[in-house]
């Protein structure tokens, strides 16, 4: 190890060092880096395959990122021990890692290109998702792989009223934007945004300072390049036969502009689908038999190009988009709640061909989902699952578990929410949302958003405003003209440059997602793109208003009801009980779920009321703080020749003496009260060092208060004072602890 050339570049990046070594790990990797920020280190390697992938018309780049619970000093919970499949937030790290690496390979590159980024350390301060990128460019730049980065990634806050560059993981919670900037020196690649109602203003201003610091990234990995940089490898796209475009675009005429001349997108794809095979037919008509596939996959190659062209050219020079709406312009809305029986809420939303239905599901708090990664949060309340089958595009596919892009999307459209949704103080309630992509032609990620409001609504769950989602694109031109388009369909997805996703309500942004297929977009495109989104966010919004405008106000009749309780803390020990005993007890009984939070707020659900009654009450005594002046009906659980012991409350005795027991002299106690027997007691002294309860059942009956009783002499006496079983006042003997389960328990309470 010692003949290793190992070589490492530092700057100060918000205040704290950023460092990148090569040189020291994985020797064999094409590139290979390590990635410091405080104490987060990920190790970031690139392989790239000498050959072309035979028989793919994709640039086959694949990006895993592997979460290590060692890392965080972490035994991963699975039976096994061991990592398993990737976790949520390994699957977005990934994707947020491939978005702005991608457009700056090779066009026609089909080499195969893998990127892992490992995370060796996570210190809960630094936050790797950027770094991720950071090393993933930087292993790139330093290799022969074809690479037209590098790229830089920051991340920016919004804290106590000011952008902030690089903001800590603990003060995350309490920021008003969670935006990530990935782009080269020259332009913004990617962002990825949930914000809290910030500003379009706002929102480029923190692109713009977020990209100041990717330039900063991208020059020390210029650095790097310079000390440890490999020649690239040669690479010459294969040249165009433009003979073959000249020929198929004078055979097919103006067939084409008709054909795309379509609003339905079915009749547009039979009649696309139906010129495309009549070239097909034409040009290979005389074709050997061996020839054939690569002749049809060239000519198909031509049809495709020339489609693009055609979209692309007649709205730069016309403003002519294929379903005849101009550049600003909205598909038709169509809005429907309550549209499915018995369960808890359901918005349909429908925009043109693209159609979603998010339905609701309540629970109660402890339906929260565990989070088993490398985060600081430990649970979700609010979780969104997006569901994309294949009929939803008139496809037959196979269905398995969901891909990267449907977790993306899901991801998307919760983080567009967040911002809307009730405290758990206010709803306690556990949501999880579904969006069924029922039919798709563009935008369908932002049409659940839509969806999911309308449904969160209809289910009653009282969220602040309703938020709407826009998907904008862009054409760009070889001369630099460009157009920003508004409410994108599947096709102008596919053939544009930019997909921006901005969802928001009408006081601001709340996400934010923006990929390119270029080399990077201005500022002014992003302007303009942030103001056309929000023209067409209004629109929307007021077409859910008028459909429903504020959420319902009453709950479904299927979805649980949630009573909260307020218990002294110290009193939880009493609830739970021996190894959860105490509260199993109470649900068996009651069949009510019980959740216990550790400052004492207790939550009791359950769609039957007469059993939610039954809980509370059960908690209640248990953990009812027991005061001077009260009156129980107690039962007499044992008789001592100085007085009586009644039960209170479960595993609270409190005791008569024998001169409290009546108006008169009492000669024997058994005189006045019997085993068993159910009397009213005021409780008449409570003694702060032991929990010893002194009761009168002689207070009752004269109605004198606690403090008449204990001036003529009612208070506790020595040795025989209430609050035990026993001569001494204990649970088993003179001196013993009161058993009021307030024992060690454990710090996670979920029942």
């Amino acid at each position: 190890m010692s003949d290793r050339q190992i070589h490492s570049v530092s700057a100060e990046i918000a205040g704290r060092t950023l460092t990148i070594e090569t040189g020291r790990l994985a020797e064999q990797a094409d590139g290979a880096v390590t990635v410091r920020y405080g104490d987060t280190v990920l190790l970031a390697t690139v392989v790239g395959a000498k050959e072309a992938r035979e028989g793919v018309d994709f640039f086959p780049l694949t990006v895993d990122y592997e979460e290590r619970m060692y890392s965080a000093g972490k035994i991963p919970g699975s039976f096994f021990k061991r990592e398993g499949r990737p976790t949520t937030t390994a699957i977005l790290t990934a994707r947020l890692t491939d978005r702005p690496l991608r457009p700056l390979f090779p066009k026609s590159y089909r080499n195969e290109v893998q990127v892992i980024i490992t995370t060796f350390a996570i210190d809960m301060i630094n936050d790797p998702g950027p770094l991720a990128i950071i090393g993933a460019s930087a292993a790139l730049a330093i290799s022969d792989i074809p690479f037209a980065g590098p790229v830089g990634a920051a991340l920016v806050g919004h804290l106590d009223g000011s952008l902030v560059v690089n903001p800590e993981m603990p003060d995350m919670p309490n920021s008003r934007l969670d935006l990530v900037v990935a782009g080269t020196k020259d332009a913004v690649l990617m962002v990825e945004a949930g914000a809290h109602e910030l500003t379009e203003d706002e929102m480029l201003d923190a692109v713009m300072q977020g990209h100041a610091v990717c330039k900063q990234v991208c020059e020390l990995q210029e650095q790097l390049v310079a000390l440890a940089g490999r020649p690239k490898r040669e690479y010459v796209a294969p040249a165009a036969d433009t003979s073959l475009e000249e020929a198929v675009g004078g055979y097919m005429g103006a067939r084409l502009k008709e054909a795309l001349n379509n609003s339905d997108k079915t009749a547009r794809q039979e009649a696309t689908d139906a010129l495309r095979a009549d070239v097909l037919a034409h040009f290979t008509a005389d074709e050997p038999e061996e020839e054939l596939p690569m002749r049809t996959k060239a000519v198909e190659k031509v049809f495709d190009a020339l489609l693009k062209e055609e979209v692309r050219s007649a709205i730069l020079e016309r403003g002519q988009r294929v379903d005849g709406r101009n550049t600003t312009e909205i598909r038709p809305i169509a809005i429907d709640t309550g549209v499915v029986p018995r369960v808890h809420g359901t918005g349909l939303f429908t925009r043109g061909q693209t159609q979603v239905l998010t339905i609701t599901t309540l629970g109660s708090p402890g339906d929260e989902q565990r989070l088993d990664d490398l985060g600081i949060e430990t649970t979700k309340r609010y979780i969104h699952h997006y569901n994309f089958p294949p009929y939803s595009t008139g496809e037959a596919k196979r269905i398995g578990s969901p891909r990267r892009r449907d977790i993306g999307h899901g991801a998307l459209a919760e983080r567009s929410l967040l911002a809307v949704l009730p405290s758990k103080d206010e709803f306690p309630y556990t949501m999880r949302l579904v969006s069924e992509v029922l039919s798709s032609n563009g935008s369908s990620s932002m049409a659940s958003v839509c969806g999911s409001s309308l449904s969160l609504m209809d289910a009653g769950v009282p969220i602040k405003r309703h938020v709407a989602g826009v998907a904008m694109g862009l054409i760009t031109g070889p001369n630099g003209q460009w157009k920003v388009l508004t409410d994108i369909q599947g096709l102008e997805d596919a053939l544009g440059d930019m997909d921006f996703k901005v969802a928001g309500t009408t006081e601001g942004v709340t996400g934010l997602q923006m990929d390119i297929k270029t080399t990077g977009i201005t500022y002014d495109i992003m302007r303009q793109a942030f103001a056309q989104a929000r023209d067409g966010r209004l629109f929307i919004l007021d077409k859910m208003d008028t459909a429903i405008s504020t959420p319902r106000e009453d709950l479904s009749e299927y979805a649980p009801r949630i009573i909260t309780l307020q218990i002294n803390p110290e009193k939880i020990g009493a609830l739970i009980g021996p190894g959860g005993k105490t509260i199993r007890s109470i649900t068996e009984s009651t069949g009510a779920q019980i959740d216990v939070e550790d400052d004492g707020r207790v939550f009791v659900s359950t769609a039957d009321g007469e059993a939610s009654k039954k809980a509370v009450a059960m908690i209640e005594a248990l953990t009812r703080e027991i005061k001077v002046g009260d009156v129980f009906l107690g039962k007499v659980v044992r008789i001592m020749p100085f007085g009586a012991f009644v039960n209170l409350l479960p595993g609270k005795d409190g005791m008569v003496h024998v001169s409290e027991l009546d108006i008169g002299r009492v000669e024997n106690v058994e005189d006045v009260v019997s085993m068993g027997d159910e009397i009213n007691v005021m409780v008449i002294g409570v003694d702060a060092g032991t929990g010893k309860v002194s009761l009168s059942r002689r207070a009752v009956l004269t109605g004198e208060s606690p403090e008449d009783r204990r001036a003529a002499g009612g208070a506790p006496r020595s040795g025989n004072g209430g609050g035990g079983r026993g001569p001494g006042g204990g649970d088993r003997g003179r001196g013993g602890p009161p058993r009021n389960g307030d024992r060690d328990r454990p710090r996670r309470r979920d029942f």
